[in-house]
């Protein structure tokens, strides 16, 4: 119960930061204040959430580098933070609600990063690639997140341009090669550096590249070709497909990294 709780703390933490920095580098010009104010009450939510799971499992999440009470502190800290980001934006400030968004998204960088469970003895590559891993997992899932949030948000405001759409689907495709290649790197380094690795590992190797990695790719790509219609409905559908898969490929990486020798 330990092993999943501490999961699920820093997945909320790595989608906060994701999210965060999404909707920071999002046009306050070209999208209106209410997409980012009401986004933000999500991420006072996820927060809420993961402040209860630590503490409900206080005994079990201690990691290399902090006690629980550093993971509760912080998820307290990011849903206060979002609360007071959320009521920035509805007062129109957008330059320092901008602000922000990009300093939540720092600390939320710093509350995954040291909520994640690092081995005791790794070497310098392990390291750097499990900061790579934290970095490019926040932004895929910040990026499908707030694509699919601001998909949706064209539905209540229809007048508004494409371009901030656009922008955010790139990043998500960006940050869907970045996860290729890390996720591949590191998949490398563990089959080389391990025993042969059991046929159960590989089927969640094979899972975790087709949610997380391949569809979502293949989603990316169909979500362009429909705003070129353009068609905003069709594709925050798309965008709510990728949602899914993203979170599941993204969990069961998580799940796989905490034995693996290098991220996968």
């Amino acid at each position: 119960m330990g092993a999943i709780t501490q999961v699920l703390v820093q997945f909320v933490f790595r989608l906060s930061c994701g999210l965060a920095i999404s909707m920071g580098v999002t046009s306050s010009r070209l999208v209106t204040s209410g997409y980012f104010r009401v986004h933000l009450w999500v991420l006072m939510g996820a927060n809420t959430f993961a402040a209860l799971a630590a503490y409900s499992a206080r005994t079990q999440l201690d990691t290399p580098l902090l006690t629980w009470k550093w993971q509760f502190g912080f998820a307290v800290a990011l849903a206060l933070a979002s609360y007071l980001a959320a009521v920035i934006w509805l007062y129109e400030r957008k330059q320092a609600g901008t602000v922000a968004l990009v300093l939540i998204g720092i600390v939320a960088l710093a509350a995954a990063l040291t909520a994640t469970p690092w081995p005791t003895e790794s070497s310098g590559l392990a390291t750097v690639l499990g900061v790579c891993d934290v970095v490019t997992g926040a932004l895929l899932l910040g990026a499908t997140m707030a694509a699919m949030f601001l998909g949706h948000w064209y539905l209540n405001t229809p007048s508004m341009e494409l371009v901030p759409l656009q922008r955010l689907v790139i990043l998500m495709a960006v940050a869907v090669v970045a996860r290729a290649l890390l996720s591949m790197t590191g998949l490398v380094l563990h089959w080389q550096a391990s025993d042969p690795l059991q046929m159960t590992f590989w089927l969640f190797v094979t899972f975790r590249w087709l949610a997380g990695i391949l569809g979502p790719l293949i989603l990316s790509r169909m979500v362009w070709i429909t705003l070129k219609i353009p068609n905003t409905q069709s594709a925050t559908g798309l965008l709510y497909a990728g949602v899914i898969l993203v979170f599941l490929g993204e969990l069961v990486s998580q799940l796989l990294s905490g034995d693996a020798l290098f991220p996968v």
